[in-house]
């Protein structure tokens, strides 16, 4: 699972990149999940002024990604992105959503992760879920 001495802090030291882009920040990790917000703004809105259902996915796909991540012997393996998918319940206009992964399958070659993003009610936005390949890392 994901080790014990992982902070928000440390998964809040990206470089400039999508989730910078979109303003996602890591709030919380424990034992078996992690959790991030992303605001509702210019930068994940869409046309008519609500959330955008890529930068939902986004949001889900940053999660899976850095949990597998953080489960595999990083040394040896990366993870990578196989299939995701998600279903928007409900529309959100302003504030921050919060997503919450935790695992349904963690094996050797994949893992699957299921994502959940609440608004500041605790009502479901998205319910997504992510398959991740874990491969074995490139040789230079």
């Amino acid at each position: 699972m994901i080790p014990e001495n992982i902070t928000p802090a440390m998964l809040n030291t990206g470089k400039s990149n999508m989730v910078t882009h979109l303003g996602i920040e890591f709030t919380e990790v424990g034992k078996d999940f992690i959790i991030a917000k992303m605001p509702v703004d210019q930068r994940t809105r869409q046309p008519f002024g609500l959330l955008h259902g890529g930068a939902s996915v986004v949001l889900a796909e940053t999660l899976g990604s850095i949990a597998a991540t953080l489960c595999v012997d990083q040394e040896k393996y990366v993870c990578v992105g196989l299939d995701i998918n998600a279903n928007h319940i409900r529309s959100v206009k302003e504030g921050f959503v919060y997503g919450k992964t935790t695992p349904l399958h963690i094996g050797r070659s994949t893992h699957v992760w299921q994502i959940q993003i609440t608004n500041e009610e605790d009502k479901l936005v998205c319910t997504s879920r992510i398959t991740m390949a874990v491969i074995s890392k490139p040789n230079k």
